[in-house]
């Protein structure tokens, strides 16, 4: 299959050697050219458009609503595409941007397929991402063995493609909420003497035992925030969650609160850290000691 592939970061990365190595003819663009010497197998794209002109699947991984909204809309990428292929938004983007990329892929006969995925480089590295995919039936199931290649499960939501990006949007707050329970708690364990690595050592065990409390639950005890999913992503996908709630007319009231953590956390320099790096913040207007946050 010919595949474009837009957005070169380190889980692009991941997901581009996956589908080199399935035997997929596939062409890279990004906005930045410099990631794109990491690649091997690929051929480089000059533009968007050549990209939807010339491959029968195009797969999106940008960062944000105006990288979407530039690269796609703006450019006129869609203006001759391939009619029949497939777009793929693996992007993290508003339920609004996605509503309103509809209609130009309508007239461009081009099928949009939401697939947001949840897990970090190094989980999309072993092809064990869950994708999020919400599209119509017969585009979904025609670019589903390209799923089921880079990702351990596929979660079909239906056919309105704002599902999937709601679901991947939820999820991250949920991760965000998680974070600033474990910063909170461990400030009151530590209060009364008892280190954070001992409680959330029984806690990630017991009653949180899942991947994303054990993955920031060991940061915060180690006071280790070394890159990971950046904190400045982490804070985009929160408003992206309470933009959503207002178009709703509804409140988020403890995404509010960790919200105010990650500006505080970003404007003390640390938006580059791993996004757990809220802890400290949160850590802090709890009454632990800066020093030993």
């Amino acid at each position: 299959m010919k595949i474009a592939f837009f957005g070169i970061g380190s889980m692009g990365v991941a997901i581009v050697a996956h589908l080199v190595t399935d035997g997929h003819e596939v062409s890279v663009w990004n906005r930045r050219p410099e990631p794109l010497r990491m690649l091997e197998g690929v051929t480089f794209l000059e533009t968007p458009a050549d990209a939807f002109a010339r491959h029968e699947v195009v797969i999106t991984m940008l960062s944000d609503d105006n990288a979407v909204g530039s690269v796609i809309l703006d450019s006129g990428a869609l203006a001759g595409a391939r009619p029949g292929m497939v777009h793929i938004v693996m992007s993290t983007i508003s339920a609004a941007l996605v509503a309103h990329m509809q209609p130009p892929h309508e007239q461009a006969r081009v099928a949009y397929v939401a697939a947001p995925v949840f897990g970090v480089p190094a989980v999309a590295a072993r092809a064990e991402l869950n994708i999020l995919a919400a599209g119509a039936d017969e585009e979904a199931e025609r670019v589903l063995p390209l799923f089921e290649m880079i990702g351990k499960k596929v979660w079909r939501l239906g056919t309105d493609p704002r599902h999937a990006n709601i679901v991947k949007i939820a999820g991250n707050l949920m991760i965000t909420l998680a974070i600033e329970a474990m910063a909170e708690a461990t400030a009151l364990t530590e209060s009364y003497g008892l280190p954070a690595s001992d409680f959330l050592n029984v806690v990630t065990q017991t009653l949180f035992a899942s991947p994303s409390y054990q993955r920031y639950g060991k940061n915060i005890a180690d006071r280790r925030y070394e890159p990971g999913f950046k904190l400045t992503l982490g804070l985009k996908d929160v408003d992206l969650a309470l933009q959503a709630a207002a178009d709703r007319m509804m409140v988020l009231p403890s995404a509010q609160i960790a919200r105010e953590h990650m500006l505080e956390a970003v404007r003390d320099g640390l938006g580059e850290k791993d996004w757990s790096v809220l802890a400290q913040a949160a850590r802090r207007r709890a009454g632990v000691d800066n020093k030993q946050a």
